[in-house]
Protein backbone atom coordinates (compact mmCIF):
# COMPACT_ATOMS: atom_id res chain seq x y z
CA UNK A 1 0.00 0.00 0.00
CA UNK A 2 1.65 3.65 -1.06
CA UNK A 3 0.17 7.07 0.19
CA UNK A 4 -1.60 6.86 -2.78
CA UNK A 5 -4.04 4.20 -0.81
CA UNK A 6 -4.77 6.68 1.63
CA UNK A 7 -4.68 10.57 0.36
CA UNK A 8 -7.20 11.80 -1.50
CA UNK A 9 -8.17 14.97 -3.29
CA UNK A 10 -11.67 16.26 -3.91
CA UNK A 11 -12.80 19.59 -5.51
CA UNK A 12 -16.24 19.62 -2.44
CA UNK A 13 -13.76 18.72 0.36
CA UNK A 14 -11.83 21.40 2.35
CA UNK A 15 -11.81 23.18 -1.19
CA UNK A 16 -9.39 20.42 -2.82
CA UNK A 17 -6.73 20.07 -0.17
CA UNK A 18 -5.16 16.68 0.02
CA UNK A 19 -7.19 14.91 3.28
CA UNK A 20 -6.52 11.52 4.50
CA UNK A 21 -9.13 9.32 2.66
CA UNK A 22 -12.66 8.81 3.74
CA UNK A 23 -12.13 12.04 6.20
CA UNK A 24 -11.64 15.49 6.42
CA UNK A 25 -8.44 16.02 7.78
CA UNK A 26 -5.97 17.43 6.03
CA UNK A 27 -2.17 15.94 5.46
CA UNK A 28 -1.17 19.74 6.14
CA UNK A 29 -2.59 19.86 9.61
CA UNK A 30 -1.43 15.94 10.67
CA UNK A 31 2.37 17.09 9.45
CA UNK A 32 1.80 20.16 11.26
CA UNK A 33 0.65 18.53 14.49
CA UNK A 34 3.93 16.34 14.22
CA UNK A 35 5.96 19.38 13.34
CA UNK A 36 4.74 20.41 16.49
CA UNK A 37 6.46 17.92 18.78
CA UNK A 38 2.51 15.55 19.10
CA UNK A 39 3.64 12.20 18.94
CA UNK A 40 1.64 9.77 16.91
CA UNK A 41 -0.20 8.60 19.79
CA UNK A 42 -1.26 11.88 20.55
CA UNK A 43 -2.66 12.31 17.25
CA UNK A 44 -4.40 9.41 16.81
CA UNK A 45 -6.34 10.06 20.96
CA UNK A 46 -7.51 13.23 19.29
CA UNK A 47 -8.33 12.00 15.81
CA UNK A 48 -9.59 8.49 16.24
CA UNK A 49 -10.79 8.30 12.30
CA UNK A 50 -7.02 8.11 11.55
CA UNK A 51 -4.38 5.14 11.73
CA UNK A 52 -0.72 4.81 11.84
CA UNK A 53 -0.59 4.18 8.14
CA UNK A 54 -2.25 7.05 7.44
CA UNK A 55 0.19 9.50 9.23
CA UNK A 56 2.87 7.67 7.47
CA UNK A 57 0.89 8.48 4.01
CA UNK A 58 0.33 11.92 5.21
CA UNK A 59 4.59 12.51 5.61
CA UNK A 60 5.21 10.45 2.33
CA UNK A 61 2.56 12.38 0.11
CA UNK A 62 5.02 15.77 1.73
CA UNK A 63 8.40 14.63 1.12
CA UNK A 64 6.85 13.29 -2.60
CA UNK A 65 5.52 16.58 -2.75
CA UNK A 66 8.89 18.23 -1.75
CA UNK A 67 11.08 15.90 -3.40
CA UNK A 68 9.66 17.24 -6.86
CA UNK A 69 9.69 20.87 -5.80
CA UNK A 70 11.91 22.64 -7.74
CA UNK A 71 13.83 26.26 -6.25
CA UNK A 72 15.24 28.59 -8.70
CA UNK A 73 17.43 30.73 -7.41
CA UNK A 74 16.67 35.08 -7.80
CA UNK A 75 19.24 37.51 -8.18
CA UNK A 76 18.68 40.49 -5.49
CA UNK A 77 18.32 43.59 -6.66
CA UNK A 78 21.55 46.23 -6.21
CA UNK A 79 19.27 48.73 -4.20
CA UNK A 80 18.38 46.02 -1.70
Amino acid sequence: MTWRDRIETNPDVLSGKPVVAGTRIAVELVVELLAEDWTPDEILDQYPALSRPDIQACLHYAHERLQSERVYPVKSSPNR
